[in-house]
């Protein structure tokens, strides 16, 4: 490149940027005259009519919700969580309950016209409560960039006296008032012919500059030429003032113009605003040490604002500022709401009340939503002290517990594990070992005397990491019968509910993600493997809990059937790694396709079906019509360890796939997901029968892995390296972790 085609080349840099901005700044209407928002009002009123909490309930609503399952049935969970404009950066994992509480309650507040009480989240340490918040609004940050989500503020704008006819801003020809046309206001205004600005640091809604009555008028106007659902607009639009600040600039004007309101607007520049929780603009955090929320200082008295007209510096304006008045017209924040002094946040009474903040000689009247969050033991104290009562229809609480379903603590943890592993392989598995001792750790005993008689001692002898597969998948334990199975089953909703009464619910004691970000950090710092192994994080959840004098769900009393024996879950999550290492180790040594137990449990269904309805069956080969395989069907009933009588069993496989298809509708049935405890007995049960030959194959991968390979037959040898491929292209394992999983493994169970 010539060195003189540098200089053009920044040049043509810098045009492209000014047009690029220009014109996004022109198409997202960020300046318009008052006459311009009105027409904006008449072409969309739902967008412009809504308030703080329509606003966030349309955030929620625009990027859209899906269903989540569940063993219990479908849960909403809203997309908004899953943070799209970030690329699923700092989401919330699960908690769909939380975000339906409170998406709830945010309606309720806009069908009764305010936000008439604080949502305080709580729950323990680290169950998420900020990230939810955290979540929420950087969705309203994102929403407020597109033109769905655009918001507007004004502000007065005085321009120097060569744009006025009798002085700076005021006095016009008497009895000739001006139209409020686009060239008669002073909203376009450069700066160089702009005496003085005055922001309006609250934010006002521009309709508030609209008369009550008229005001009133012109909603039922526009919102009456508007088609679809009904609309409810706030107590705030319909009822709402000026601040004293606007009020008093307002009527200044007023009276200067003789009366003229249009003369008036001509003053007021409308400007669309985003929500940033970086310059506080409409989310704004109010930290536990802060002890004030709200301030206001006389500006008239300001000599730097001497350009203001003459009628308006012998007015008393103050302007404000603090965590409330940075938030209007958003959502303000209070972190550990309950850490601060009582007298702290007394005002919060009758400021979430009627939406209105008292200061010491003005009052500001307020459009935004309060949520807090605080923990349960600070909840519980605060509960105990007289003021609660007054606080208590103040307050609508929504509970967040620890994480219960260990696919979503698995996730969670698998992104934290990326992030301390840099460029290091994370063997299979550790993201799950560390989630399912996590979750094994806050499960509860059931209270066997909530269910009916014929499920209490089923319920009692459930052990924690049987509870944690029915939260998660479903399944049930493998030594039911199937009506046992079936009616436990049917009662994992009551389950999972039967503690949301009690001061120690399930989910509110256990190892947190805090904690156990510790242990991860300390997994990936470990030296001991190339590679972050979960050998090495069982090692560190063991050394965790012998650390009881730190942590308080370690003092927990041991309950029958292992809940709380902490070291001994870190013996059955070791045991569910394994089970999940030999299962692709089995799989990868390619004796069976995990394809072909679905393919014998679907033809087996296929002819209990038919055989219950005495009909027959075509045959695929052959295309004719022929009785259903007894000896086929007895064989894999055999296998799946039936006891009774064979038709009652495959009476209730029918009724099962009846009760299924009545919770999801339109559904085709998928067989082994609904009859996953069957599918595994069958595997098992193949497996036993193979064990010397599976035994076999795993020594030879071993011997692959080990650097022995030489010492293996040509067709040995082959078998080994395919099992290699699939368990690092499939499973995701190296070369090293596999080594060291699957030599693990054959020395637990496989060693002759």
């Amino acid at each position: 490149m010539a060195p003189d085609s540098t200089p053009s080349l920044v040049k043509d840099l810098l045009v492209g940027l000014g047009q690029s901005v220009r014109d996004d700044f022109t198409r997202n209407r960020r300046v318009m005259s008052f006459a311009e928002y009105l027409d904006l009002v008449v072409a969309e009123p739902r967008r412009q009519l809504r308030s703080s909490t329509q606003y966030i309930v349309d955030c929620f609503d625009h990027y859209g919700s899906s269903s989540v399952k569940y063993p219990w049935g479908e849960v909403r969970r809203f997309h908004l969580f899953d943070t799209p404009w970030a690329n699923g950066e700092d989401r919330l994992f699960g908690q769909e309950h939380v975000q339906n509480s409170v998406y709830r309650v945010l309606r309720s507040f806009v069908q009764d016209g305010r936000p008439n009480k604080l949502i305080l989240l709580h729950g323990p340490n680290g169950s998420a409560k900020s990230t939810f918040i955290r979540c929420l609004g950087r969705a309203l940050e994102h929403f407020s960039t597109l033109e769905e989500g655009a918001l507007y503020r004004f502000s007065w704008i005085f321009p120097a006296s060569k744009h006025t006819k009798g002085g700076i801003g005021f006095g016009g020809e008497k009895g000739v008032p001006a139209p409020l046309e686009n060239a008669d206001s002073f909203a376009y205004l450069p700066d160089d012919s702009i005496d003085a600005r005055l922001p309006d640091e609250l934010r006002d809604h521009p309709l508030l500059l609209v008369p009550s009555v008229e005001r009133q008028k012109l909603i039922d106007t526009v919102l009456s030429t508007s088609p679809g659902a009904s609309f409810n607009v706030s107590d705030y639009l319909r009822q709402g003032s000026l601040s004293p600040k606007n009020r008093g600039i307002f009527d200044a004007l007023l009276a200067s113009y003789q009366g003229d309101y249009i003369q008036v607007l001509r003053h007021v520049r409308i400007e669309r605003f985003e929500v940033s929780h970086r310059y506080r603009t409409a989310w704004v955090t109010v930290e536990p040490q802060l002890s004030v929320d709200a301030t206001e200082r006389q500006v008239t008295a300001d000599r730097t604002l001497s350009a203001l007209p003459p009628s308006l510096q012998s007015v008393s304006l103050f302007e404000y500022g603090g965590e409330v008045v940075g938030a209007n017209r958003g959502i303000i924040e209070y972190d550990d709401l309950l850490k601060r002094p009582l007298e702290h946040y007394k005002y919060l009474l009758t400021t979430v009340e009627r939406a209105a903040l008292s200061l010491q000689s003005s009052t500001l009247f307020l459009d935004l939503a309060f949520i807090g969050s605080c923990n349960d033991i600070h909840l519980a104290a605060f509960r105990e002290i007289p003021d609660f009562q007054s606080f208590k229809g103040r307050i609508e609480l929504v509970r967040v517990p620890f994480i219960l379903d260990v696919r979503h603590e698995e996730a969670l943890y698998q992104e934290r594990l990326r992030e301390a592993a840099g460029t290091r392989h994370i063997a299979p598995h550790t993201a799950y070992v560390a989630a399912l001792w996590a979750v094994l750790s806050r499960m509860r005993k059931p209270q066997v005397e909530r269910f009916p008689s014929t499920l209490a001692e089923v319920m009692g002898k459930l052990s924690p990491l049987d509870k944690v597969e029915l939260y998660s998948t479903g399944q049930v334990p493998h030594d039911l019968t199937p009506d046992r199975a079936r009616e436990l089953a049917s009662h994992i909703k009551e389950l999972w509910h039967e503690s949301d009464t009690y001061p120690i619910y399930e989910g509110r004691v256990g190892a947190s993600p805090r904690e156990m970000q510790t242990v991860l950090l300390a997994a990936a710092g470990s030296t001991r493997y190339e590679y972050i192994s979960p050998l090495i994080v069982l090692d560190e959840i063991v050394e965790l809990t012998k650390q009881a004098s730190l942590y308080e769900f370690l003092r927990q009393d041991v309950q029958p059937g292992g809940y709380h024996d902490h070291k001994k879950l870190a013996d059955v999550a070791r045991g569910r790694l394994f089970d999940r290492i030999d299962d692709e180790v089995r799989a990868a040594v390619g004796l069976v396709e995990e394809s072909e137990y679905q393919r014998v449990f679907e033809r087996y269904f296929n002819h209990v079906m038919h055989a219950l309805k005495k009909e027959k069956v075509r045959n695929p080969q052959t295309g004719r019509m022929e009785d259903p395989d007894e000896a086929m069907m007895n064989e894999v009933e055999r296998t799946l360890d039936v006891t009774g009588r064979a038709v009652e069993f495959r009476q209730s496989l029918i009724a099962k796939i009846g009760a299924w298809s009545l919770d999801h509708r339109g559904q085709k049935p998928v067989l082994h997901e609904i009859f996953a405890n069957l599918m595994s007995k069958l595997r098992d049960a193949y497996f036993e029968k193979h064990r010397k030959t599976i035994s076999k194959g795993i020594t030879d991968l071993v011997m692959l892995l080990s650097g022995n390979e030489g010492s293996l037959a040509a067709e040995p040898r082959s078998r080994a390296e395919s099992a290699l491929v699939m368990l690092t292209t499939k499973y995701g394992y190296s070369r090293e972790s596999a080594r060291d999983l699957v030599g693990a493994l054959a020395s637990m169970r496989y060693r002759s």
